[in-house]
């Protein structure tokens, strides 16, 4: 039997777990660790292909390449279903199309297409610039007519709210799900109410971003569900915890010459080979090693 799709897998878990809760990886292990703390989903975020593995801002400076590159790395290393920030699409209907192909091949089980104009900004930050809708729209359809798996999922983020309000968005996504958008992701929401408009609206999936320092509140996930949040996601979290541990560290190096005092905050060896399952690997070498020998 053929093993499911990503996006098929991506649907089962949403079946799973209510509300499913997306954590973000920025690395390879960091999905592992995510796998192994019995997470069903991970999501590479935008914000986080420009931070981490290029050390920019979230400005639109990344391409298609620098976010495929990072997405092969996930999908390498556990079969979680991976959803993955595409921005704008990096462009037109062709690139927007291309884009779609090539992260199915990459094993992406779906992906997030926002209304910003292409010189986008981070969607907490002030003095967003939002496309009017019939051109989202057509960004949604090519989206949709490039899949080349059914079960693919193309989700439709909208970043209105703060420019529009709720109003104008229940709109602009009422018609983003007219043009075959399978879910939402509704950015800046400042109030359970917001959620629950769109949730009482719309019958597909939606998700709330519950990123940190953001203008959203940090809602529970018990919270979230009474409003009708199928998804949760925790973009940066976990880059944002590993550049504060990795900054103490430093700072401990530099001010005391020694890391020993900051040993009790660190995985050890023993616990890295286990989320590697590294014995299997050097079991095997050994045998190897064994048979040349002989």
């Amino acid at each position: 039997m053929s093993q499911a799709s990503a996006g098929s897998r991506f649907r089962e878990a949403l079946s799973r777990e209510k509300p499913l809760q997306i954590v973000g990886t920025p690395n390879a292990y960091t999905a592992l660790l995510a796998e192994h703390s019995g997470f069903q989903a991970i999501y590479l975020s935008g914000a986080g292909v420009a931070n981490v593995s290029l050390g920019l801002p979230d400005l639109a400076l990344t391409h298609l390449g620098d976010v495929l590159e990072d997405a092969r790395r996930l999908t390498q290393a556990t079969s979680l279903p991976l959803l993955v920030d595409i921005d704008t699409g990096w462009g037109h209907a062709f690139t927007i199309g291309r884009a779609i192909k090539e992260m199915i091949r990459a094993g992406v089980a779906a992906v997030h297409l926002e209304d910003q104009i292409q010189a986008k900004r981070c969607g907490h930050r002030p003095g967003k610039t939002i496309v009017d809708t019939a051109e989202m729209v057509d960004r949604i359809k090519a989206a949709v007519d490039a899949k080349t798996d059914a079960s693919f999922i193309i989700m439709a983020r909208s970043d209105a709210l703060a420019n529009e309000g709720l109003e104008k968005t229940l709109a602009r996504l009422t018609a983003y799900v007219e043009a075959g958008a399978d879910m939402l992701f509704l950015e800046g929401a400042q109030s359970l109410e917001d959620y629950r408009s769109i949730t009482q609206a719309l019958s597909v999936p939606l998700l709330a971003n519950m990123t940190e320092f953001g203008v959203s509140p940090l809602f529970t996930t018990t919270e979230l569900a009474a409003a009708g949040v199928q998804m949760v996601l925790y973009p940066q979290t976990a880059f944002r915890i590993m550049s504060q541990a990795v900054s103490t560290l430093f700072q401990t190096l530099r001010t005391q010459g020694s890391q020993k005092n900051l040993l009790p905050q660190m995985q050890t060896r023993e616990e890295l080979y286990k989320i590697l399952d590294y014995y299997r690997y050097e079991k095997i070498l050994d045998q190897l090693n064994q048979g040349k020998s002989s």
